[in-house]
């Protein structure tokens, strides 16, 4: 099993539920905008305390009110692409990787930063600021800083929403690449139906269910 997902959330005055299981492989999230997709995201990274329940990945818990855990984010070694990627903007393409490649203790980097580059296809990109990139480039560089991070898991959030129409399906094949290659536990966030049903190992509906 990977996700064993039960928790509540607060999002503005409402809160919401959700209950999943998963097994190995990429689990879509898939509903519409609203339904706190992203907020339970964040709950799994650490960055938004749930009001009650459990999370844990591939056996390890993240977080269980009943037991008083709530692993820092550093501690879950969860790989998180944003939608709005987060790239630092006053920072060389080198230097983001270079950020998730030290968030890593030494024993944790299973990735090199040269398989990496090799892997994602962006070793031209390294002297590049995040202004000059297309979507998909950009994209690329979000994927390679999370990856250098060591994760145990990893969380994309809309990875396509800001990739023009042409770029796609380059994106689309990297996701795969990861998907079948890394065999790392993914959650997906998507409102796209044939997106996800090319992606997904699993469709998990999402709902706005509130508690």
């Amino acid at each position: 099993m990977s996700f064993d997902v039960d928790v509540t959330i607060r999002r503005g005055s409402s809160r919401l539920s959700y209950t999943f299981k998963t097994g190995k492989g990429l689990t879509a999230l898939f509903g519409p905008s609203g339904a706190g997709k992203t907020s339970l995201l964040d709950a799994i990274a650490g960055l938004v305390r749930p009001l009650s329940g459990r999370i844990a990945v591939s056996g390890t818990v993240l977080f269980d009110k009943a037991e008083r855990i709530n692993l820092h984010p550093e501690q879950r070694r969860c790989g998180y692409v944003f939608q709005d990627l987060r790239l630092f903007p006053h920072k060389s393409v080198r230097a983001n990787l270079e950020f998730g490649w030290k968030l890593a203790a030494y024993h944790e980097r299973w990735l090199s930063f040269e398989t990496a580059l090799d892997f994602l296809g962006i070793g031209h990109l390294l002297d590049r600021m995040p202004a000059t990139l297309s979507g998909g480039e950009a994209q690329r560089v979000a994927i390679g800083r999370a990856l250098l991070s060591g994760p145990r898991f990893l969380l994309l959030d809309e990875p396509l929403a800001s990739v023009d129409a042409e770029r796609r399906g380059e994106i689309l094949r990297l996701i795969e690449r990861v998907r079948d290659e890394l065999a790392l536990p993914i959650l997906y966030v998507s409102h796209d139906r044939p997106e996800v049903e090319r992606l997904a190992d699993r469709i998990i509906p999402v709902e706005r269910v509130e508690g």
